[in-house]
């Protein structure tokens, strides 16, 4: 979907389908990321739903993630696969400006949010076991989830800004009790309006430009076709 909001011409992409149809293990996340950049988009604003690893986070927090690690086994991670000099940097995945708009809204409209965390991406589409999550809490994860690699290096590589806006569906396995994937469903459908309401006012005080979008010349762009 295509539309205007305030000065701003924005797109909605849902990564699942518009029923849901798609796991997380089969969205094609290229051709996602590949659609919103030939519609000439740059900055993205991810949401997804994630488990607390981290104590600290409670299900219904809002959280921004500042780093990842990424535990995915069978996705396509980039657009370069024959390109041997599209090294692209990932120090800091997500876009800071964009990281500081969202945060910055949830000021304005006193949503409390975490401002820093680590997101762990799994495979899925199954939850993890008890004895990951404890694995990844050593590692220093504070949330997991399954949808934020690679869109976050996909985007870098096409120079669009990306930052995530994540929800606490659930507390992570062996974490409290068994994970009811119907409750996610319901702490999602509870939560949306909230989401809406931040992502609104971070798209109204967003940046006049870009700044992801150096990363790569056009001539390593043109290499993806």
């Amino acid at each position: 979907s295509i539309g205007e909001f305030g000065r701003h011409r924005i797109a909605f992409l849902p990564r699942h389908g518009y029923e849901h149809e798609f796991l997380p293990h089969k969205i094609n996340y290229r051709a996602n990321i590949y659609g919103l950049y030939k519609l000439g988009v740059q900055r993205i604003f991810a949401t997804n739903a994630v488990g607390a690893i981290n104590p600290k986070f409670q299900v219904g927090d809002i959280v921004v993630p500042h780093d990842l690690i990424d535990f995915t086994k069978q996705r396509p991670l980039t657009f370069f696969d024959e390109s041997p000099d599209a090294h692209i940097d990932f120090t800091e995945p997500y876009c800071n400006e964009l990281r500081k708009t969202l945060i910055q809204a949830a000021k304005r409209i006193g949503e409390p949010i975490h401002e820093c965390a680590v997101y762990a991406c799994m495979e899925g589409p199954r939850y993890e076991t008890a004895a990951e999550i404890r694995m990844l809490g050593r590692l220093g994860c504070d949330i997991v989830g399954m949808t934020g690699i690679p869109e976050a290096v996909l985007a870098r590589e096409l120079g669009i800004c990306y930052a995530s806006l994540c929800y606490v569906s659930n507390m992570a396995a062996g974490m409290r009790g068994r994970i009811s994937h119907q409750k996610v469903t319901e702490v999602a459908s509870l939560i949306r309006s909230k989401l809406s309401n931040l992502l609104m006012q971070a798209i109204l005080y967003l940046p006049k430009s870009g700044c992801c979008h150096r990363v790569l010349s056009d001539k390593h762009k043109e290499k993806r076709k």
